[in-house]
């Protein structure tokens, strides 16, 4: 089996979805100009990206019929060209492919938050849009999680380090041995004005929080309970590991991995709400100011649809089944497979062992 095989783009794309109701819903919202991600743009980033990842084919095999593409749709013009070698190489990958099948409307899409001035992708979330079946699942992936980067044991923030957002993704997709359809990048300023744009956000502090780093001129103190937090306090809130003695989470990473989640579905329960359905547009562009992403501008403004359609009670959270051991948290190989297939996998069938690469 090819270890890494490259994306080709060739122009098959998902119907567009049909407006529905959905329980809860008091309209049916007209798409318009918004858009869901077509095939040919899942192709077309991963190649962007270049390798796919280990064991983790392109998506040429689904060809469904195309829409009628909104002006303001971006996709890809031309498809990219293909010599005889590459397509001799890949002809074993298809082959091997032509048994996969996606699920309608079904992204991945990974999120990182990055500190640029010190380095590093801080919080790493891979977003499983399951727009058929009603619900958004994110799995936090621990920034110590031991993988191999460039032949070599690394913790997998590294990879941003190495080689930014197309290495991070195609690490965690040779991981879980499914494909990272999109990215969303985010730094430290575009948080802050994001949260900034829907009014800030009222939060349950977990635990009192005092801690001062005068390199970074990053103070942060806070009372445990419900506060109502600006974009600068958020930051502060969600950057949060321990105290100036030590004390705090206990499990440094993972305790704030879980108050990472806690205030995203505190966000998501400000923000997808139908008194906000007609701000899908300004949040929308607001996103692609502030924040580096392969999705275009109606791809995002039909997600935001979506999601508010849904409802905050389909979001979910969780965190990669995971074991530390100094100096690395080490993924679950068979409960890391589990939930891979019941919340991330875009294939109708089922990964297997094989499919996934977990460094032991």
């Amino acid at each position: 089996m090819l270890q890494r095989v490259l994306c080709k783009s060739s122009h098959p794309v998902f119907p567009k979805k049909p407006p529905r109701h959905r329980r809860g819903c008091k309209e049916r919202f007209e798409y318009g100009k918004e858009n869901p991600p077509e095939t040919a743009q899942l192709e077309q980033t991963a190649a962007s990206r270049g390798l796919c990842g280990r064991r983790t084919v392109c998506r040429l095999l689904l060809s469904l019929p195309s829409p009628e593409v909104p002006a303001e749709t971006t996709r890809p013009d031309e498809a990219e060209e293909v010599s005889a070698e590459d397509t001799a190489q890949d002809a074993e990958v298809l082959a091997q492919a032509a048994h996969l099948e996606r699920k309608p409307y079904f992204y991945t899409i990974l999120v990182s938050g990055v500190d640029d001035h010190n380095g590093g992708s801080d919080t790493n979330i891979l977003v499983a849009v399951d727009a058929e079946n009603d619900y958004i699942y994110g799995v936090s992936i621990p920034r110590d999680t031991k993988a191999v980067i460039n032949g070599k044991n690394h913790k997998i923030n590294f990879a941003y380090n190495s080689g930014g957002t197309a290495l991070l993704a195609e690490t965690i997709s040779q991981q879980l041995g499914i494909p990272v359809d999109f990215t969303v990048t985010v730094d430290l300023d575009g948080f802050a004005a994001l949260v900034n744009a829907i009014g800030g956000v009222d939060f349950e502090v977990p635990i009192s929080m005092n801690y001062d780093d005068p390199y970074q001129d990053l103070h942060i103190h806070f009372s445990a309970g419900m506060q109502h937090l600006s974009g600068a306090e958020a930051l502060k809130v969600v950057r949060f590991r321990h105290n100036n003695d030590g004390s705090g989470y206990g499990s440094e990473d993972i305790g704030r991995m879980q108050t990472q989640q806690n205030f995203l579905k505190a966000v998501a329960q400000q923000t997808l709400t139908l008194s906000n359905v007609d701000k899908v547009g300004e949040f929308a562009k607001i996103f692609q100011q502030y924040v580096d992403t392969d999705l275009s501008l109606g791809n995002l403004a039909w997600l935001g649809k979506e999601a508010i359609s849904m409802g905050v009670d389909k979001i979910s959270f969780s965190t990669l089944p995971n074991e530390w051991r100094s100096p690395y948290i080490y993924l679950d190989p068979d409960a890391t497979l589990e939930l891979v297939n019941q919340y991330l996998n875009p294939y109708v069938e089922d990964r297997t062992m094989e499919d996934l690469d977990i460094p032991s």
